[in-house]
């Protein structure tokens, strides 16, 4: 069914304002003998960074925003901050909407509770209502596919890492929420499953909701979103098409060894990108429809 909104058409729906982290660099140590005595330590220095700083966009309703960069380049803590399970040092992440948060897949799960004790653990942790999840119980069971359906009433710790993902998956993709947040989750599973996700994330664009994605996949950035992020050094260094976010990330990546797109690779591009925008939208004006009769 059709997103429900209550952000009025044509303002942010996410909001992050001059946002920046700083973190400790390195372990905790103990000082050493010669330190206490000839130095007169009493604690040692606390060396930081900033993992995230003057980072500063807008999201609007229905846009689908890939987020790239080199590893420890401020990614997930972006997300996590965006999310509201990190708070910054300075600036702001607001959301004005609700969050489907595909973050830590498995992180709400209990391992001594056994799955189907799970799904409505999980369900109930992010707001949805014990008589929505009797409704939608087979759907999130049929998605995690047949050995999590044999394994319903088995402790969860007993399900494999694979199984846990796609039972994590298969219960945050049934919530209402209007906005998507991603964190590689898509890179998971075997094939046959990555498809059946493939379809249910295009699906869920299709209904006019929101996606920040956070990958390292070309084709699954270029799959879904329109716009793109690069953060780079723990700044945003580029906003713009993902197709031109992503030429440069890889460029500054590769260096000299980055052999730049041809104007046919670049159309190839445009087309498939411009597929994926037709088919959401046609899926859109579908559930419209059906909603509507």
């Amino acid at each position: 069914m059709p997103v429900e909104w209550q952000t009025p058409e044509g303002k942010p729906v996410i909001e992050v304002d001059d946002l920046g982290v700083e973190f400790l660099k390195g372990r905790k140590r103990n000082l050493s003998l010669r330190e206490i005595i000839y130095k007169r330590k009493t604690s040692y220095d606390k060396e930081t960074f900033w993992a995230l700083r003057n980072v500063s966009f807008d999201v609007g309703r229905g846009e689908a925003v890939g987020l790239v960069g080199a590893n420890g380049g401020g990614k997930s803590t972006l997300l996590k901050m965006i999310a509201g399970t990190l708070l910054p040092d300075e600036g702001s992440a607001r959301i004005h909407e609700g969050v489907a948060p595909m973050i830590e897949l498995t992180g709400g799960f209990i391992g001594e509770l056994s799955a189907r004790e799970n799904i409505y653990l999980m369900a109930g942790l992010h707001g949805m209502k014990k008589e929505t999840v009797d409704e939608r119980f087979d759907d999130i069971v049929k998605f995690a596919g047949p050995q999590v359906q044999r394994g319903l009433d088995l402790p969860f710790r007993h399900f494999s890492s694979g199984m846990q993902v796609r039972l994590g998956f298969s219960v945050i993709t049934q919530l209402d929420e209007p906005i998507l947040l991603v964190d590689e989750v898509l890179a998971v599973g075997d094939r046959a499953f990555r498809e059946q996700c493939y379809e249910r994330m295009e699906g869920l664009l299709a209904e006019g909701r929101t996606l920040f994605l956070v990958s390292h996949s070309e084709g699954d950035l270029m799959r879904f979103c329109t716009r793109g992020l690069y953060l780079k050094g723990g700044e945003l260094a580029m906003d713009g098409p993902m197709d031109q976010v992503m030429e440069q990330y890889m460029s500054d990546l590769m260096g000299a060894d980055h052999t730049r797109p041809t104007d046919a690779t670049r159309a190839e591009s445009w087309l498939k990108r411009e597929d994926s925008r037709v088919r959401n939208r046609l899926r859109r004006d579908q559930v419209r429809a059906t909603a509507g009769a």
